[in-house]
């Protein structure tokens, strides 16, 4: 799914589409993170005006359209 096809969904779910909100988007379709922290440290670099709450809601917002699904990892560690 594209940043625009995301943008229009949460349209259609009557989200009102702010700067920071398209940011997020962007980060998050970009798939160049690995936890929520990740995308809230790109967010941030790129807009320190955004912040880690309205990060976070973002994502709820996202798993609730079904846009995104959150996984937990864990590693073990090789020693």
């Amino acid at each position: 799914m594209t940043s625009d096809k995301v943008i229009d969904k949460l349209k259609e779910s009557g989200c009102r589409i702010t700067k920071q909100r398209r940011l997020i988007v962007d980060v998050i379709m970009g798939n160049e993170f690995s936890s929520c922290k990740d995308i809230y440290y790109q967010v941030i670099s790129r807009d320190k005006t955004i912040g880690m709450a309205t990060v976070y809601r973002m994502i709820r917002q996202l798993e609730e359209l079904d846009v995104i699904r959150r996984v937990e990892r864990i590693e073990v560690n090789q020693e």
